[in-house]
């Protein structure tokens, strides 16, 4: 199995000391609420961020609000939230509302649910929040390019009545690739090397647009921790060593509470965990790490201060309530849609079809095309994959036939994965984004009732733009 090797330039994370981010998540809140008569604006622009170490060198990104990560946006579960989108960028863009099961206008998908915002353009989208969770927002143009410049942030849906849990954390992680200018490595965009590998692998990691975080945290607390992968392309192995953190929800989805395995938490791009943690009564200090190469301290939580007392105490039972998913899969009755992935470096792919055309793998590599789903190098402009009437169920094995892992996500629905290599998963769950490793079968299942035009793509952004996308219609 090939994996991508870790980050490198390690030294200026390991040696930043971290300034403290005493109430840095109250200032990023934006709240939602009832549909109101302004929209809540939101703006893609050019910002400044300290990447390397902080306050080292400031970067040129681009942000929403020119910030990174983007303003984050808070709601309770069935409120709806008006977002008017402008773009005072350079190039066109929309915002995705990842792992929201939104009405299809509202996707953000460019050239499949609506126009590219022109810059100095705006949109206005339209939120209705079913499900509670942990999401994300980002662009749907040029993905590859805009958020390895840093334009996305968290959404987060509050369930409703009492928490079993103190106060949310919310961790964004990202790696970015910067040149000797401690910059965004600009030059490399869109280079064939990465697109036909493992996709953008950066070289210094950050946690909420910033290298070292160090979070405060009082003795006794109980925090959910919500994690999410903002990468382009890297799978994080993140190590909460010491806390005991339970899963409690993937995707937004809630399972069935149970303690992370050797404390190890494996994150592919665009995925969510929230974790429940129950910190020790005595002042402490917990480094979080993260693993896929030569481990190295990624963040930290520093508990200091009185131990909590609570006149009430917290709920013991831990899980989280059921979101409204339509979970009554009809197996028997579903259109089966098998995804057969190919292509890639060291690949056995020899050609694929590209624009109605069969190509062979020199000329798909003169169009920037190297990875194909069912034989199609794909672009928006292909028929659908399949279309589907309303309330069917859908049954796709997913076949990884490359030498690289790949994060396969499908728009507006969330399926259940059913099966890994044949053999049945043992923990319920239901995601919108699933890893299946080089080699791997892995199948899901899901109910299509969100009419309209659906993406499916691999979420290593890079291999989505040289030919794994597709897309299906609920009629």
């Amino acid at each position: 199995m090939t994996r991508p090797v870790g980050i490198t330039r390690r030294a200026a994370l390991l040696g930043a000391t971290g300034a403290a981010v005493w109430g840095m998540l109250p200032s990023l809140i934006g709240r939602g609420g009832a549909a109101t008569q302004e929209p809540r604006a939101l703006t893609a622009r050019k910002g400044r961020a300290a990447l390397w170490e902080n306050g080292g060198p400031q970067a040129d990104i681009w942000g929403y609000d020119g910030r990174v990560p983007g303003p984050l946006l808070t709601m309770k579960q069935g409120e709806t939230l008006d977002v008017r989108f402008r773009n005072e960028l350079e190039q066109p863009s929309t915002i995705h509302w990842h792992g929201i099961r939104i009405e299809n206008a509202y996707d953000g998908v460019a050239g499949l649910t609506q126009p590219a915002v022109e810059p100095g353009g705006t949109f206005d989208y339209r939120i209705k929040a079913l499900d509670a969770g942990t999401y994300w927002y980002h662009p749907h143009n040029r993905s590859w390019e805009q958020l390895a410049r840093g334009l996305y942030g968290v959404l987060v849906v509050e369930e409703p009545g009492p928490k079993a849990y103190d106060r949310d954390v919310v961790l964004a992680f990202d790696d970015w690739r910067l040149d000797e200018a401690r910059q965004i490595d600009v030059a490399s965009l869109g280079a064939m090397h990465d697109w036909a590998h493992a996709g953008r692998l950066g070289n210094v990691l950050t946690v909420n647009g910033q290298p070292y975080p160090r979070f405060p945290a009082r003795p006794g607390e109980r925090l959910r921790l919500r994690v999410v992968n903002t990468a382009n392309a890297r799978v994080l192995t993140i190590r909460f060593t010491g806390l005991a953190p339970h899963l409690v929800a993937l995707d937004g989805q809630p399972v069935a509470p149970e303690l992370l395995a050797d404390e190890t938490l494996l994150i592919s791009p665009s995925q969510r965990a929230d974790l429940i943690v129950d910190l020790p009564a005595d002042a402490k200090t917990f480094t979080i790490e993260e693993a896929s190469g030569q481990p190295f301290a990624a963040c930290e939580f520093v508990l200091d201060g009185d131990a909590v007392t609570r006149t009430t105490p917290l709920p013991e039972d831990i899980a989280l309530p059921a979101n409204p998913l339509p979970k009554a899969l009809d197996m028997g009755g579903a259109l089966t849609q098998d995804l057969l992935m190919a292509g890639g470096a060291m690949g056995r792919m020899s050609g694929a079809t590209l624009k109605g055309e069969q190509r062979g793998m020199r000329e798909l590599v003169d169009q920037g095309k190297v990875w194909s789903f069912n034989g199609i190098a794909g672009t928006h402009g292909d028929p659908a994959m399949f279309k589907i009437a309303r309330g069917r169920t859908v049954r796709m094995p997913i076949i990884n036939d490359t030498r690289w892992p790949h994060a396969i996500h499908v728009h507006g629905h969330h399926f259940k994965v059913v099966a890994r290599n044949g053999a049945p998963v043992a923990r319920e769950e239901w995601r919108d984004t699933v890893l299946a490793d080089p080699g791997e079968r892995v199948e899901i299942a899901f109910v299509a009732d969100n009419p309209g035009k659906w993406m499916v793509h691999c979420h290593m952004l890079e291999h989505q733009v040289a030919g794994m996308m597709s897309w299906f219609e609920v009629t």
